[in-house]
């Protein structure tokens, strides 16, 4: 019972000295403050004496500042702030600078040497540093709380380890008289708050002004220290208790007004009585105007910081922290994301609602009034100049204005969208009031709202957790409705997140919002609703919670803040595809400095072993990773990894197989967002039906698919045959050498070579496939004629173009390709005969496709060109296509080149892999 009596009466002493006017305070009030002490307590703090009023010269030294009417979107208790700060006398200086150093900043001895040398450094003429509770401080005084509160009496050792912590940091940083100052006082702080602390736990309750005075304390520690180490330097350095100058007014539970009018006059009178050119103040704690304490909620340091800034009318607000400044996008999520050297106050408001670490809006509204601009910096990085926040008339560097229309992107997870739908709601006043009244009623915080025009549906994003019982009251207070059908459905969307662009210059900048969509649908994201403020400072989305950082990346790379990131997946390292990776290999610097697209390789399948990697694959070692890391290939897990990091908002399988069973895929891989490139034949020259199914989802999609290389390699034949028919042409026929194996064959064949002679000597150069039948056969140019002739709008199948074939009936069922070589030669007199009246008609032989788009039919067959033909004039495994059409109908157009090996043929790949970058973005 003595101790309860004990307990019971510091806290009455404490309750019954809050409820004092402010200089009529019991002596117990050194309780919760410390700033009010006598004389001699002036001492033995070692602080100065209170100055006469006569001869501070403080006011009059110090510049006006304009204000600035800026039109400013906040809440109604926002601007009740405003106006309160209305036509008052406040002092003002361009003299003062503000620094505030956050938890982290002062989280221990040597982090509060390293704050005294920044504010000693500063070569502003005055100082006003404010400063927050030790790394962890807070949160632990929080948990003394609850720990009584909850009645577990580990509240008592707790109290020990906040005395030790602080006490270790003292002894490393004080000494004599210093040291045993703050050690008395803080022993006589924690032995006061045990008594209250033992109070709370008796009564298993705490009232919020019992909470915020504990709380509090932190900030108190950590200023007495600071301001010690300051004055050991020499320097004239006070330390200010904010509860005797900051008075705010409590809105609700978790917010506050500052009382600009009341604080002034007690700042007034606070700086008669301690002037000094440095002054170190408590963050986060205040009074309300009855002299209780109280805090300015969680985060609270960077609200104090600015509303002393705009009492003193600073010069600026430097708020010191452990980032480098405010990112374009969240680093965590979007790697590339920079560092943005200036924000409007807009700007920063719209960033910080949705998630970026900015400061809080309301941080910003006091200092914004006399734009005074908050510079945002990292303690552990001093050459970094951080970003500054200030009016739009400031944001020009180097003579130079800012031009990005969207400064940055921020998001919002664990949201759900709800959805009121009905057409019953059309033209009826009052229902969108009754909606949100609803929500109200349950205490939900409302994120985003979108409307229809038609009236008839209504949705809004809020916290997830909160969904169930917005859900449930909007069917209680639209039961009749819901009943009577005015109402289809109130609907709950889980899973959600929000996607944010912010920019000011938005508002002037045409195309801007075409620009984030189209990345978006690219990236191939779902967008489920829209918002945008009539300011086009923002355009809201609501997307999948999955589809998030893939959304946020996707935007980001296409405003060009970073570089145009792909996830590529390789298919088969076999001749080409190794060619290619040594080629992304090679070109990978010039790609990211130059063009400013990054390849991220993340997996390589063969058909037997398979390589993964979670951030990309060291192209400079991939066969001898493949060889020593790679396990057994599995081309569904190999798709689900290329494609599901989240962190590459574009992916790419690269077909380098011939292999049907792949190509088969190809329909499912463009259904889940993936782009494909290929130079394999197979998917375009299978089934009618399911190459036309194939191109229809393309088209329908903004998932692209690129086969430049599958008709002539490296050559643009594909390309040039759809700019044709783009651009309004008819096409009449096309004509070509498809085969750079079958023109390297014929341009050889003359004289008295033999036919077996050319092939074998083109087997040996690299020219033919393993077996020279597939080359022999037309097989492969007929499929080359299907592509183009379906490219064309002409629906053909496979079995629909006759080919000559060159191998002969006897050796078409040979076992192997060493026999069929082997008697080749014993066929030989069938050619040399066509050649030979061939040339005795001065003509050459050459082996084309033709597409016949007049007839509707294509062809493979061994024709006589000649000499001076187009055809005729081939060298090496040169490609010649001619197309025909109502423009080139005298004159063909010609494409010709090389249209074989495996350089061309992944360099065609290539080609395509770049064009997909810049459609997804990178400059072109």
């Amino acid at each position: 019972m003595a101790a309860f009596s004990a307990s019971i009466s510091a806290s009455s002493r404490f309750l019954s000295s809050t409820s004092l006017p402010h200089d009529a305070a019991a002596p117990n009030r050194r309780i919760y403050t410390s700033r009010r002490h006598s004389l001699s307590q002036c001492r033995s703090l070692s602080l100065p004496k209170p100055f006469p009023l006569s001869r501070l010269n403080t006011f009059s030294q110090w510049g006006r500042k304009k204000s600035l009417n800026i039109c400013v979107q906040a809440s109604v208790a926002d601007i009740s702030l405003e106006k309160s700060m209305d036509n008052v006398p406040l002092p003002e200086g361009d003299i003062w600078a503000v620094h505030k150093f956050g938890g982290t900043c002062v989280g221990t001895s040597q982090r509060i040497k390293n704050v005294a040398d920044i504010v000693i450094n500063d070569d502003s003429e005055r100082k006003l540093v404010v400063v927050s509770a030790m790394s962890k401080v807070t949160d632990m005084m929080y948990d003394l709380i609850n720990k009584a509160q909850s009645r577990d009496d580990s509240y008592i050792s707790a109290l020990d380890t906040v005395l030790k912590k602080h006490q270790s940091v003292a002894l490393d940083l004080l000494d004599g008289d210093d040291l045993a100052t703050f050690l008395s006082q803080l022993h006589h702080d924690i032995s006061n708050l045990k008594a209250m602390l033992r109070a709370i736990f008796i009564a298993g309750h705490v009232t919020e002004s019992f909470s915020d005075f504990v709380v509090g304390h932190g900030e108190l520690w950590s200023a007495q220290m600071l301001s010690f180490v300051v004055r050991k330097n020499g320097l004239d350095c006070v330390w200010m208790d904010t509860r005797d100058v900051l008075i705010v007014n409590p809105t609700s539970s978790n917010q506050v007004d500052p009382d600009f009018l009341e604080s002034e006059r007690r700042l007034d009178k606070w700086l008669s009585q301690n002037p000094s050119k440095i002054i170190i103040a408590t963050g986060f704690i205040a009074s309300t105007p009855q002299n209780i304490p109280t805090t300015l909620k969680r985060d609270g340091s960077d609200f104090s910081a600015a509303i002393m800034g705009a009492l003193f009318r600073a010069r600026q607000v430097t708020i010191w922290t452990d980032i480098d400044g405010v990112y374009s996008a969240d680093p965590q999520k979007v790697r590339e994301a920079v560092i943005l050297r200036t924000l409007s106050y807009p700007e920063a408001w719209e960033m910080s609602y949705f998630g970026a670490n900015v400061l809080h809006p309301r941080a910003i509204i006091p200092v914004m009034r006399y734009d005074i601009p908050i510079v945002i910096r990292n303690i552990f990085n001093l050459s970094v100049p951080g970003t500054t926040i200030c009016g739009p008339a400031s944001e020009i560097k180097d003579g130079q204005r800012l031009e990005s229309p969207v400064k940055g992107f921020a998001t919002i997870d664990n949201l759900a969208l709800v959805n009121v739908e009905g057409i019953g709601m059309a033209g009826v006043p009052g229902t969108a009031s009754a909606i949100f009244g609803a929500v109200k009623d349950v205490g939900a915080n409302v994120i985003m709202i979108s409307q229809a025009s038609s009236e008839h549906s209504v949705c809004f994003a809020v916290p997830e957790k909160e969904a169930k019982a917005v859900a449930e009251a909007l069917q209680s207070r639209f039961c009749e409705a819901l009943v009577a059908g005015r109402l289809s459905q109130v609907a709950v969307i889980p899973n959600c997140s929000i996607l944010a662009a912010v920019g000011q210059k938005m508002a002037s900048t045409s195309g801007v919002s075409a620009t984030f969509f189209n990345a978006l649908a690219k990236a191939n994201i779902n967008i489920r609703a829209i918002a945008q403020g009539c300011s086009e400072f923002n355009i809201t989305v609501v997307v999948k919670h999955e589809d998030c950082i893939k959304a946020l990346r996707a935007v980001h790379s296409r405003f060009y803040l970073s570089r145009t990131t792909i996830a590529m997946g390789i298919v088969g390292p076999g001749l080409i595809g190794a060619t290619l990776l040594d080629q992304l290999r090679d070109q990978a610097a010039v790609l990211k400095e130059e063009l400013n697209i990054d390849l991220h390789v993340m997996g390589i399948t063969g058909s037997r072993t398979m390589l993964l990697s979670e951030v990309g694959i060291d192209l400079s070692r991939w066969r001898e990773l493949l060889k020593q890391q790679g396990q057994v290939a599995d081309l569904e897990k190999f798709t689900q990894h290329v494609h599901g990091n989240h962190f590459i908002p574009n992916t790419v399988l690269v077909d380098c197989t011939a292999d049907s069973n792949v190509a088969s895929c190809y329909h499912d891989w463009l259904r889940k967002g993936i782009n494909v490139i290929t130079p394999n034949k197979k998917a375009n020259t299978g089934p009618l039906d399911k190459y036309l199914k194939l191109r229809a989802l393309q088209r329908q999609s903004y998932t692209h698919y690129f086969y430049e290389a599958t008709v002539g390699a490296g050559l643009p034949i594909i390309s040039t045959l759809r700019g044709l028919l783009e651009t309004g042409d008819r096409i009449l026929r096309i004509e070509g050498i498809f085969s750079g194996t079958l023109s390297y064959i014929f341009n050889n064949f003359s004289g008295t070579r033999a036919f077996s002679e050319v092939v074998a000597e083109a087997k040996k150069a690299g020219y033919t496939e393993p077996d020279p039948r597939d080359d022999l056969s037309g097989t492969d140019v007929a499929r080359k004629v299907i592509i183009l002739a379906r490219e064309s709008g002409l629906k053909l199948e496979l079995s629909d173009v006759p080919v000559q074939s060159l191998v002969p009936k006897p050796l078409r069922a040979t076992s192997s390709a060493e026999d069929f070589m082997k008697r080749l030669s014993q066929f030989d007199k069938d050619l040399a005969t066509e050649r030979q009246n061939a040339e005795e008609s001065g003509e050459v032989l050459r082996y084309v496709g033709v597409v016949d788009a007049i007839n509707e039919k294509g062809l493979v067959e061994l024709r006589r060109y000649s000499k001076n033909h187009p055809f005729a004039q081939l060298s090496g495994s040169d490609n010649i296509i001619a197309f025909t059409t109502t423009r080139y109908k005298e004159q063909p157009l010609i494409v010709r080149g090389p249209g074989a090996g495996a350089q061309v043929t992944a360099g065609g790949v290539f080609s395509d892999i770049l064009r997909l970058a810049s459609h997804l973005g990178a400059p072109s």
